[in-house]
């Protein structure tokens, strides 16, 4: 049987794109493998979950979590001692890159897989080591990660490292994808290399069956509902336009933000919500890949606030457009390359905006003051799930191009 090692660079429940294509790849009669890193309990118990029933296997390469001091302290010293010399010194080193990169590579040596695919910055320098052994590789560019993140969280990157990295592997990989074709058409040009396959970020169609058709997130249903989610909350996310567009909305709405929130994150957005929305602006933790669907079909519109400060930014689509598609949500996106090529498809679905704070007013006041014009958006994205944009309508290239992969290698 045909061996394939996938690289991640954290929980399996953080890593959706990953689990999709271990499924994909193992029902299809390959032997699957994930391997990645453990840091938290409750994210360990949703790891378990995931695999119930699952015809791969996933397996941490180290267990950060907090009752293994040794081993935390020994990688943060690591981690600290890279970014010091890096930044004083300009010397490169691979724990730059995340945490137990050498362990990882170690496991993937070991493994010796017939592909090794990898998805993070780690994985970047992993494949460049694998492919230097004669490992067969392939790479997800599930982000520009030479071009991406905020300015200031930029300044200590090795960013002609990655650059270095990623040319080597799109020119080189037989198994190479990404996020989207306006992100496959720009990497290509600027390395000079064959485009990579366009994976959208989407989700199984079938997931809808399992709805749970609960109400626990929303407060007064006589009023419409807006959703914005990612793993985190903070800057850079497209929540400032959000609150600064609160002033011109014409109608009320209740708005109900998801993921990871620290103190300094609420600290940061208390400071950005006009106070007389306080009582209907809602934040909610995580919850299990599972129940999210649920969670998301609550509400009527989904909110891809995108801010194209980087290149990543402008040219990928991320999960939240094609979850808001799967719920049937009507939505509202900023114009990045990445979500016109889907909103361009389908313009019933919602709209597209500058990424100013009247466009966003001016898009929710056209959809809050017209039920009629909502409930044909909310049923207009159902069908583009549906019709073109589920995981179902992905596989088949992932497919081939692990077929081609392996034939070649």
């Amino acid at each position: 049987m045909v061996n394939i090692l996938i690289l991640i660079s954290g929980h399996l429940c953080n890593a959706p794109r990953p689990q999709k294509e271990a499924e994909t790849l193992a029902n299809a009669g390959y032997n699957v493998t994930v391997r990645g890193f453990w840091f938290d309990p409750k994210l360990i118990e949703r790891d378990r979950n995931i695999l119930i029933n699952k015809s791969f296997h996933f397996s941490p390469i180290i267990d950060f979590q907090p009752t293994y001091r040794f081993t935390n302290l020994k990688t943060r010293i690591q981690s600290r001692f890279a970014k010091v010399t890096y930044r004083y010194l300009g010397i490169f080193s691979p724990n730059l890159l995340g945490y137990g990169v050498l362990a990882m590579l170690k496991v993937a040596r070991q493994a010796k897989a017939d592909l090794t695919i990898v998805h993070s910055e780690a994985g970047l320098w992993i494949g460049s080591q694998l492919l230097d052994e004669g490992f067969l590789v392939g790479v997800d560019y599930e982000d520009w990660f030479s071009e991406d993140l905020l300015p200031e969280a930029r300044i200590n990157r090795p960013i002609a490292k990655l650059k270095e990295l990623e040319k080597r592997l799109i020119q080189t990989c037989p198994y190479c994808l990404t996020t989207s074709y306006a992100m496959a058409e720009a990497m290509a040009s600027a390395y000079q290399a064959p485009k990579p396959t366009a994976i959208y970020n989407s989700f199984p169609w079938a997931e809808r069956n399992h709805l749970d058709r609960l109400i626990k997130d929303r407060k007064n249903l006589a009023i419409p509902s807006l959703h914005w989610f990612s793993q985190t909350i903070g800057p850079g996310r497209g929540l400032e336009i959000l609150f600064q567009a609160l002033n011109f909305l014409d109608l009320p709405v209740e708005i109900h933000l998801r993921g990871n929130y620290s103190d300094s994150a609420r600290k940061w957005l208390e400071a950005l919500i006009p106070k007389a929305w306080c009582d209907r602006i809602f934040i909610h933790a995580t919850v299990p890949n599972a129940e999210l669907l649920s969670r998301i079909a609550e509400h009527d519109i989904g909110l891809a606030l995108e801010i194209p400060f980087c290149l990543s930014r402008q040219f990928t689509i991320t999960n939240k457009l094609f979850q808001y598609l799967q719920a049937g949500l009507a939505i509202v996106a900023t114009d990045t390359d990445g979500q016109k090529e889907i909103m361009s498809q389908y313009p019933r679905i919602g709209y597209l905006i500058s990424p100013i704070p009247e466009d966003l007013a001016n898009a929710l006041n056209k959809l809050l003051s017209n039920p009629e014009r909502l409930a044909v958006a909310k049923n207009a994205s159902l069908q583009a799930a549906k019709e073109k944009f589920s995981w179902e309508y992905q596989t088949q290239a992932i497919l081939e191009r692990a077929n081609l992969a392996l034939n070649r290698g």
